[in-house]
This record gives structure tokens, sequence and C-alpha cells, in this order.
């Protein structure tokens, strides 16, 4: 068995970047057949674009040399026929000229026997038969039409966008009675179709590669994908950047506005192509971590060799990633890059018996609110990130005379879950729907007043009262960080002056054009 990942293409415009992502595809191939795939050897995976031809030559050569029957098994339109067209080994002029016009050949397929055992039907050269055969009769009671008849240029599957063409099962023989490549009909796929407009239908499948644009989550804001798909950071505090790579029309927008389009609460002038009356249907597909560490890919001149040159683990941050699939419609891609994440203000490690924090302000600063917010944005990113196990939530009232608290919450000591270094890490909140009264009895709480306070000071008393552990960047760390602030104000003053020559142009092509129309007037 061997398993071909079709549209290449849509991954990347070369071949080479393709052939890269290689080994990754087969790393999440392994972790898609769960326990079964840690002993497969996976050696059989092949990435082809029938429409740019990468690699269809050679699975053409392997189903050529070694014959038999070629079922293609896939879901609906992910390109099984056009695949077929490629991959299906033609017979030459001299090939077709020796099979009769009538006849029709089949392989020498495997087939159950009275006993369930296998047993094959005599091979073309096998003495005292005929070398052709009925089909109806050797497929016995088979789900399977009869094959075509081999020729030089037999009928091939319908290529189409709209899902179900291949209806049923297209046999296709070659090489003289060799073998033959089967087309199933397309495995359905989810029911994401079944909640868009029937107009719409056919936008959800990609046909060509996407070239994203940059979409910029701030706190407090969600990416809405055509009012179907609702995509919400939970992290407090952090900017995301989404590339979302299908055939469908992003925005964004609050969060609050981005729950009411989902949910068909509120109507906007957003465009949605989602069926009117699917709104109570709408629910938590799931909670995706920024796993993969791009920091490198995305550093630029910083760790070049021939630029600033600095290690990965000096820069005073990381770069997080993950891709979240829309199946039958494409995936999207969100990064984070969470400056000063591992060192500085409110780098801490807590201890264990700390279960929760909780955050509770006004969403503008006025009113003493303030500190409260800087506390958010600045500190609590950097705490969540050394304390993955530690719930963090966030309540933004729109109370602004309302109190500005962080209330710390500690596990019972019959809680054994945070004796658990392998639980899951809670997930955090920027909306109102946790408050400081969502805990057990048991737990032990305090609080600390954040209203008309400075966010040092606000930090100082969470860490007294916590005894946290700050994290102390070393000496090699500290050379590095002071490398990388010089580098920083050279990388300004190279604007300003670039900015400065810009300017100095621009007034002296003015100058030119104004004496040029005078001279013209004149």
């Amino acid at each position: 068995m061997s398993f071909i990942v079709t549209r290449s293409d849509l991954l990347a415009p070369q071949k080479a970047q393709v052939d890269k992502l290689m080994p990754y595809l087969v790393q999440v191939l392994r972790a898609a057949l769960g326990s079964v795939g840690q002993g497969v050897r996976l050696g059989n995976v092949h990435c082809v674009s029938a429409k740019r031809g990468w690699w269809t030559s050679q699975i053409k050569d392997e189903i050529r040399e070694r014959g038999g029957g070629v079922w293609l098994v896939g879901k609906v339109n992910v390109g099984k026929s056009n695949l077929f067209e490629c991959i299906f080994p033609k017979m030459g002029a001299e090939d077709c000229s020796r099979i009769p016009p009538t006849a029709i050949r089949t392989p020498n397929l495997p087939s159950h026997g009275p006993h369930g055992k296998s047993a094959r039907h005599p091979g073309p050269h096998a003495a005292g038969k005929s070398q052709f055969f009925d089909p109806q009769r050797a497929m016995g009671d088979v789900l399977l039409p009869p094959p075509q008849p081999e020729k030089r240029f037999p009928t091939m599957p319908t290529v189409s966008h709209v899902p179900g063409t291949t209806a049923s099962p297209i046999r296709i023989p070659f090489g003289g009675g060799k073998g033959e490549v089967i087309d199933l009909p397309g495995l359905a796929r989810g029911s994401l179709e079944e909640y868009v407009l029937s107009q719409h239908r056919s936008d959800l499948v990609m046909r060509q590669r996407i070239k994203p644009v940059q979409y910029v989550i701030k706190p407090g804001q969600s990416l809405l994908i055509s009012g179907l798909v609702r995509i919400t950071p939970s992290t407090p505090g952090i900017t995301v950047l989404a590339y979302p790579f299908v055939p469908l029309t992003a925005h964004v927008t609050s969060t609050e506005k981005a729950i009411a389009i989902n949910t068909q609460t509120h109507s906007s002038g957003v465009p949605t192509i989602a069926k009117p009356g699917i709104g109570q249907k709408m629910a938590l597909a799931g909670s995706f971590q920024l796993q993969w560490d791009v920091t490198k890919q995305r550093a630029g001149p910083l760790t070049s060799s021939s630029a600033a040159g600095l290690s990965v683990n000096a820069l005073p941050f990381v770069v997080l990633a993950v891709d979240i699939l829309i199946e039958g419609c494409g995936w999207v891609e969100l990064t984070a890059q969470l400056y000063n994440i591992r060192l500085g203000q409110g780098a801490a490690i807590l201890p264990k018996d700390i279960k929760r924090i909780h955050l509770d302000f006004a969403s503008k600063i006025s009113d003493g609110h303030f500190g409260a917010r800087k506390v958010w944005r600045n500190y609590l990113p950097r705490l969540k990130y050394h304390n993955p196990a530690v719930s963090m939530t966030v309540n933004r009232s729109q109370d602004q005379a309302g109190p500005a608290t962080l209330t710390i919450f500690y596990a019972s000591p019959h809680d054994s879950s945070t004796s658990s270094p392998s639980s899951a890490a809670p997930s955090s909140s920027t909306t109102s729907i946790t408050s400081t009264s969502d805990h057990t009895p048991f737990e032990r709480a305090e609080t600390i007043s954040m209203k008309h306070r400075h966010e040092s000071q606000i930090l100082s008393d969470l860490l007294n009262l916590t005894k946290a552990t700050p994290i102390v960047a070393s000496p090699e760390e500290e050379a590095e960080l002071q490398a990388l602030a010089d580098e920083r104000k050279r990388s300004e003053a190279d604007r300003a002056r670039n900015a400065a020559y810009t300017e100095q142009k621009r007034q002296e092509k003015a100058l030119l054009d104004q004496a040029r129309g005078a001279i013209g007037a004149a």
C-alpha cells in the first residue's frame, strides 16, 4: 500500500520546496495512524502534483512494472481522477496491435476460493486455457463493473471540481492483461458543506495555490472566515498573525461581534456563506496550542551569520506556530511572536500548589485600570510561558467604576492534580465567562488590588505573596541581549537615515517638477 499526497503544488510553488516538507508529512501521517503507525515502515509515501507533473512519471513506471490491481482510494475532491489520468500506463501502438478488437482482457487478480483461501485466475499463458475470458463470469458476485476493452486511448474518469463525479468504480486494464487501474468513488468528507449555502459549496474547494494575506489578531479580537469558522486566541495579552490558505473570505473583528455573527444572533455586513438557522449548532471544535518553534525561520537577519549572528536561544523572544486544518477547504497558519517571553519582568516559576490566577478589570485604562492592563499585556504572557499548567483567566468588563483585582487560587491539599506534571494546561480566557467564584469550595483564594497602582507594584505583590522564583538571566544571556539592543539602535539609526534620504529625494523631485511646469507655462 502506498500513501499519495495529491495536489502538492498547493503547498509550495516549487518542487524542491515540497520535497523538503516530506519529513513533516511522514510525521503527520504516522501520528494520524496512531499506535499502529509507530511500527509501520513509511517508505512508500509520495507527494505528487498531477497539474505540475511532480513525481507522476515515477509512480507510472512503478505501476507498469509491478502490474496487478491498482486501487485509488481517497475522499472526494482530492484529485484522484486527475491523478488517474497522469499515472495510467498507456499502451504503445505495438501492444495495441496484438489485442483482438473485440476481446476484453483482465489481469490475473486474486480472488477468494470456496474455502476463503486466496486463489488466482489462470494466467494468459496457462496450458489449454484461453487468455481471454468473460469478466462477468470471472468476477462472480464481486460488486465491480466490467473493465473497458483494452485500447491505446481508453476513456478516462471525468475530472471535475463537483464532488461525486465518479459515481461507480472505473476499471481500465493495461499492459496486455498485466494489470488494471481502478478509480473508486470518493469517500465522504466531513459535514462542513452541509452547513453552507448551496450556491457557495463549490467555493470550499481550493483550485489553485492561495497567496495568503496576513491578518493581525490583537487581544480581544477573532478571525472570522466567511461567517462559518471562528478562530479566537485564548492566551491573554498576545498578538497572533494569521495566514489563511483557504478559498474563502477572512475578516478580523472583535470577539464579541465574531461570536454574534458565528451564532447568527447579530446581522452585519460581513460576508457569510453559512445557511440560516445553523447558529445553534455552532460549537467548539477544539483548542490548539502553538507548539512549533519557528523562531529561526522568522528571526531574519538576527540569526544570520552575515548580520547579527545571534543564537536562537539568546533571543529575548520566541516565535511559535501551528497550522489548523479546515477539512476539504484548506488550512490557517497561526504564528505568535512572544517578546521577552523567556526573560524580563514576570518571568518566574510559581509554586505547585497554585492552581489558577484570575484578573478582573475594565476594558479601558481610565479610572485607575492602567496598571491592570499593563500586567495583562506585559507580565502575564511571561508568567504563563514558565507555568503552562496554571490556568490564567481574564475578565475585562465594561464597568470602569468597578474594582481591578488579581485573585490567586491555591489547590486543595487533597487535590492530586497539582502533583502530576503531565496534566494538561487549562485553557485561558479573555471573555466575561469566567469569574473569581468559579472555583471549588476547598480552594484558598487571595486577592491583590490593582486599581490606581503601577504594574511593577502589582507584580512585586504577586511574587511576594506566592513566593515565586524569578528567572535570572546568565552573564552570557545578558551579553547577547545587550548585543541585540545595540543592533536595534543601529537599525533605528539606519531607518532614520533612509527616511531622511527618501524625504530629500522627494523634495528634489517636487522642485524639479515645479521648475519643469514653470518652463512649460513660459
